[in-house]
């Protein structure tokens, strides 16, 4: 007989261990212990089966690996834990005694250092590690950089925060690393490459916050400690592989005045005064060593291994890349390679340009795009800070001015001269570009300098768009026309939809007109009542005197037995005669139809169209519609034949796919029926108004 095993000790009850068991385990309080995981990266664990894992009988929530719990147990940072514990001991009892000089003495001398420097080493060996890991780091700084003090988030921290990004804002300018940006409701999202590594994070917009009180600031604050140590770490090692100085100086007079990135002063790394010397020598070499590295990064890894590396660390720019095309034209699109922008593109993109800030536009990050893609010369107005500012508006050097207000009139000219007499502060400056914020993030994204007339002040802006989402087959796509997109059933849904809306309006106008008609036709009878009353024929009857007369009568009353006759015709007998008939019965139409298009021409109406023509579309529809329907039933067919042969795994797996398919093209079918209705709502409008009510307005207009 085997020997019973007790129960915890072997198997996932041993691997597992609560909350509960490691804070006793390790002897600290719970909120250390939340402070200690993080420090360390450790996270709850999720088992598979709870009622294993537990030893009671009511199923704990929150699990560890028993084996990082004993990881935490030679953690310098407990000893730092405990001394404060026993330090808030001390600090109690001589307030307690009423000795408050004692309890501010033991704080001020006694309270312990946390250095967190060992742990940013064991989590992350190599540099490469650190950058992957830092864009939850970068939001949560440029977070607190722009939250208001209060009691749970202290001056210190948010002065701190706000220099540690600035200093990184500052290398991605001197190295011209960043690579796009986009708008959204949440915020700015900036993207940066460095060393080959994606850096992608968030900026919040700077407005009033107002924090809540569902947020734990304690577990923000402890996060944010450890990112503060980290992102040190990283820009002391950015700056000094580029030959700069860290810290770089700080002007805090400055930076009060509101000079913000001017209030960083980059110094080079050299000695015996030729410290600018070494500092340019050394960032052109790693200007070439990142521009080396982001050509690589941007080859497949077999060019990549067998590129050639040059003697003289110079990039060679005229890569080529092939293009893939696709034989079947049914089938997926292949996403073709594309080299990523590199530090001498981004450095050249708005190099040319001296750039004014208006006071309504966001200085900080249209300062910190156009500096980090080549723009040294960059004014603003004084009341946003003096310092820092290259210019004033009244330079007569500035090129491009970006404003964020509605059009602004061209000044004045003088009567003696032709210059401009007086010119306001709402006016523009003849030879100055005047350009949206958005044209800026647009030309960062596209890498070109986009059109500055789409983005004048006042214009309809063309839509901003992510750029790192790219449309799949199948679904909307707003940089392509909708004419490409539409699906056969979109459309004749659309014709359908546009035919009844032309039938209202042909309803509309035949209105006018009978109403029109028939004021005509009653005016036409009255004048005849009037002809007939005062000046009409006289017709004499028999017996007159005059033989004149009788000749007269006699032609009238010929002509009269004729028209009976005419009148008293019941048809033709002979064929030809009635084919000759039905010809003039249809030349009759044909000119009823071409008067009632002269006579909506008169009205100013739209020409209608004949109801035969318009049967002959609605039928021409139906059977395009008839014959869709048809395709598509033979396809399901098809398809539920072919599923009848997939295993039942394979085929409950296809209709997922299925579904979802279904439910994003559904999707993108409302995205395109809006589209589809936005430009039909414009085209309405340029033309005075859409379906029957732009007609009534048009009649309305002429009488």
């Amino acid at each position: 007989m085997g020997k019973i095993k007790k129960k915890g000790t072997s198997g996932a009850s041993k691997n597992y261990i609560t909350r509960s068991q490691a804070v006793r385990k390790l002897q600290i309080s719970l909120p250390d212990f939340r402070r200690l995981c993080i420090f360390k990266g450790i996270y709850p664990r999720e088992p598979r089966s709870k009622k294993r894992v537990s030893s009671s009988s009511t199923p704990s929530t929150t699990f560890y690996y028993t084996k990082d719990i004993q990881y935490l147990l030679h953690e310098p940072l407990l000893a730092k834990f405990r001394d404060q514990k026993a330090l808030a001991k001390k600090i109690s009892k001589a307030l307690g005694r009423n000795e408050v000089s004692d309890a501010a003495r033991f704080e001020k001398n006694l309270t312990p250092k946390l250095r967190l420097d060992h742990i940013i080493k064991e989590r992350y060996p190599t540099f490469v590690d650190a950058l992957r890991d830092l864009d939850d780091a970068l939001s949560m700084l440029f977070l607190f950089a722009n939250l208001p003090s209060t009691e749970n988030v202290p001056p210190k921290v948010i002065a701190k925060c706000r220099r540690l990004t600035m200093e990184f804002e500052h290398y991605l300018i001197r190295t011209h690393a960043l690579r796009k940006s986009f708008l959204s409701i949440k915020g700015i999202y900036y993207q940066a490459t460095i060393q080959g590594q994606d850096i992608l994070w968030l900026v919040p917009y700077r407005f009033v916050q107002r924090t809540g009180g569902d947020v734990d600031f304690r577990i923000m604050a402890t996060f944010v400690e450890f990112y503060t140590t980290l992102l040190g770490f990283i820009n002391f090692r950015l700056y000094t592989s580029v030959g700069l100085v860290y810290p770089p100086r700080f002007d805090a007079k400055s930076e009060e005045q509101g000079a913000e990135l001017a209030a960083i002063q980059l110094e080079g790394q050299g000695e015996n005064g030729d410290a600018e010397g070494q500092d340019v020598m050394d960032t052109e070499t790693n200007e070439r060593a990142q521009a080396e590295a982001d050509k690589l990064r941007s080859l497949p890894d077999a060019e990549a291994n067998d590129a050639p590396q040059s003697n003289g660390g110079e990039a060679d720019n005229t890569t080529t890349l092939d293009a893939f095309a696709s034989i079947d034209a049914t089938a997926d699109s292949l996403p073709q390679p594309s080299l990523t922008a590199d530090a001498s593109t981004a450095a050249q993109l708005f190099e040319p340009f001296t750039v004014f800030l208006s006071r309504e536009t966001p200085r900080h990050p249209l300062e910190f795009l156009l500096k980090a893609f080549g723009c040294r010369r960059v004014g603003w107005d004084t009341a946003l800070g003096e310092p820092g500012a290259y210019c004033a508006e009244a330079d007569a050097r500035i090129t491009h001015q970006i404003v964020d207000r509605p059009d602004l009139p061209l000044p004045l000219p003088d009567n003696a001269g032709g210059e401009a007499a007086g010119r306001p502060s709402s006016a523009r400056v003849p030879g100055r570009t005047y350009v949206q914020p958005q044209w800026v993030w647009d030309s960062i994204n596209a890498g070109l300098g986009q059109r500055a007339d789409l983005y004048a002040p006042g214009a309809t802006l063309p839509p901003h768009l992510s750029p790192w989402v790219r449309a799949r087959r199948g679904e909307y796509d707003p940089t392509v026309p909708l004419a490409e997109q539409e699906t056969a059933a979109e459309v004749e849904a659309a014709e359908a939809e546009e035919a009844e809306g032309d039938e209202a309006v042909e309803e509309a106008s035949e209105g006018e007109e009978v109403a029109g008609v028939r004021g005509d036709g009653e005016a036409r009878e009255l004048e005849d009542e009037l002809d007939d009353e005062d000046g009409g024929m006289d017709v004499h009857l028999a017996g007159s005197d005059s033989d004149d007369d009788d000749d007269d009568d006699a032609e009238l009353e010929a002509g009269a037995a004729a028209n009976d006759d005419d009148d008293d015709f019941g048809g033709f007998s002979d064929p030809e005669q009635a084919s000759d008939s039905a010809d003039d019965a249809g030349t009759d139409a044909s000119r009823a139809a071409h008067q009632a298009e002269l006579e909506a021409e008169a009205l100013g109406l739209p020409p209608r169209a004949p109801s035969t023509a318009a049967e002959a579309k609605k039928l021409a529809r139906g059977v395009s519609a008839a014959k869709r329907v048809k395709a598509e039933r033979e396809a399901r067919e098809e398809v539920e034949r072919r599923k009848m042969m997939m295993p039942r795994r394979k085929r409950k797996m296809y209709e997922k796919m299925v579904y979802s398919n279904e439910r994003r093209e559904e999707v993108s079918e409302g995205l395109r029926g809006k589209r589809r209705r936005v430009e039909k709502g414009k085209g309405g409008s340029e033309e005075g108004g859409g379906g029957v009510e732009g007609v009534f307005l048009y009649v309305s207009r002429i009488f």
